[in-house]
């Protein structure tokens, strides 16, 4: 066998563990690992049909589902390359991850029919996962009557898997290379730090989309053989219903996400008592969330991370959650993390410096652009994270501030550039910040403070109107605050510590 990335995992599992259920979707329907197996064969062969070949991109616009991981693994198996597409995205920001990732294919929910004929030149072939008719077929038609052909591509562990976009700080998006074998180590040190098993039934209600529910959530449980409970969407009545109907034994989300199951009217009366693994990143878990969660004999697995590490670079063990409340916990097993000054020299414990990473789980660049992935490393090859942090005297790390003024809303990244580059097109405005105000259900919000010019006048809905069709909504600012200047640096630069300090102020 010449492929060794991800797509020799379908056929070991089809050996190791044919009959067992691999996925659960919709109202029940069940997929063993051979027919997994078997339908990635044929997926596989009809993207060859369609003149994909190794190294070319093919892109995926959908909520989860089996087709999202039957492109997937069909991809790897021809040496082609993942691009999944958030689908929160409006128009123009699709065109991007198109356009830039230099996909051949496009495939997509006939949902997103509508957005995809919206920027029809930018958008390459599409294939529809589902058209419907016999005479209109779609993916799952198509892949039933096509014969698999054998498929023994010779690829290394260090050639492309995946392309996956992560907002850009001056406003784009740029595409983080991620490989078979950055894959398959954050996939390893997932099994180990957090102990799954091949018994594991994981519910999936994060978006594939996402590299956390894709790298530390549905790799892992196929790698080791277990269960994955696939949602389109989050709903957390369902959600509750389903850890009972199913005896899920894992599950991953953001803070939100755990904190609407708390809060829904079933919590008391579900049947918690087959979970075991509840793993939350994007932000610290809040205290009314952990102790809602202790009640019912329930711990949290937090952790740390970015796209760029697949993303997983540290863990903070169930046991250390009081103990080391605060902490986003200890490096993974095969990954190291440190802190450092400008110079990339190591800071001792207390000392606030650049968190940086190394391991197998790093990336090795961005798509086409060398001069970013240049600057993303240091001299000896650490990713530099522009986030800002210490460690203890265990070595525990403590995140303090974000160098690259990322707002984490609902585990949703929102770079303020892309939002304030559209929000000073606006007629009037001659200075604008957007920042994160701290919210009891997102974590954080994004609200706009701008300067005006003499006589000019700007509301919310304005500025709405302005971002819709542009921007995803959960970028949209939820609040606009005019202010007569911004506090900036002796270079220009806003100060938004300050500012987001003093609207906080403010407010309260």
């Amino acid at each position: 066998m010449n492929n060794r990335g991800l797509a020799a995992w379908m056929d070991k599992r089809r050996l190791k563990s044919p009959q067992k259920d691999a996925i659960v979707f919709g109202q029940g329907m069940t997929i063993t690992y051979a027919d997994l197996a078997d339908t990635v064969d044929r997926v596989a062969t009809l993207l060859r049909h369609r003149g994909i070949t190794a190294g070319d991109r093919v892109a995926f616009l959908g909520e989860n589902s089996p087709e999202f991981l039957e492109v997937l693994f069909a991809a790897a198996r021809i040496g082609a390359v993942f691009v999944p597409v958030n689908t929160r995205l409006a128009p123009p920001e699709i065109a991007h991850v198109l356009r830039d990732s230099g996909a051949r294919l496009l495939v997509h929910e006939p949902e997103f029919a509508e957005r995809i004929e919206l920027i029809a030149a930018d958008a390459p072939p599409t294939l529809v996962t589902d058209a419907g008719e016999i005479d209109d077929p779609g993916l799952a038609v198509l892949a039933r009557l096509t014969q698999p052909e054998v498929h023994d591509i010779a690829f290394a562990p260090d050639d492309p898997a995946a392309i996956v976009y992560t907002s850009g700080t001056t406003g784009t998006a740029k595409g983080a290379v991620l490989t078979h074998s950055n894959l398959t180590w954050v996939a390893v040190n997932t099994l180990v730090d957090y102990d799954v098993v091949s018994s594991e039934v994981a519910l999936m209600i994060s978006p594939l989309f996402h590299v956390a529910a894709l790298g530390m959530g549905a790799l892992p449980v196929i790698l080791k053989g277990g269960t994955l409970i696939l949602e389109r969407s989050f709903d957390p009545g369902r959600a509750l219903r389903l850890i009972e109907r199913y005896g899920v034994t894992m599950l991953s989300g953001v803070p939100t996400t755990f904190q609407l199951l708390a809060d829904h009217k079933d919590w008391a009366a579900t049947n918690l008592s087959s979970l075991n693994k509840l793993t939350c990143g994007g932000s610290p878990v809040p205290t009314r969330v952990l102790n809602s969660y202790e009640e019912r004999g329930l711990h949290f697995s937090q952790g740390y991370g970015m796209t760029e590490t697949s993303p997983g670079a540290t863990s903070l063990d169930p046991q250390m959650t009081r103990a080391k409340q605060g902490s986003v916990g200890l490096p993974h097993f095969f990954t190291d993390v440190r802190v450092a000054d400008e110079n990339g020299t190591p800071l001792p414990p207390y000392v606030v410096g650049e968190i940086q990473v190394s391991g197998p789980n790093v990336f090795g660049g961005y798509h086409g652009l060398p001069d970013s992935t240049a600057a993303a490393f240091t001299a000896d090859g650490w990713f530099r994270s522009g986030d800002l942090g210490s460690v203890d005297d265990d070595g525990y790390l403590f995140v303090s501030d974000r160098l690259k003024d990322m707002i984490i809303s609902g585990g949703e990244n929102i770079y303020p550039a892309e939002v304030e580059d559209l929000i000073s097109e606006l007629d009037g405005v001659t200075g604008v910040a957007v920042i994160g105000i701290p919210n009891d259900r997102w974590g954080e919000v994004p609200w706009a403070v701008v300067t005006l010019r003499v006589g000019a006048s700007l509301d919310l809905d304005g500025v709405r109107a302005h971002l819709e069709g542009r921007l995803a909504r959960y970028k949209h600012p939820k609040q606009l605050i005019v202010l007569d200047d911004l506090p900036r640096t002796a270079t220009g630069k806003v100060r938004k510590a300050e500012l987001r300090s003093r609207v906080i102020a403010s407010a309260t």
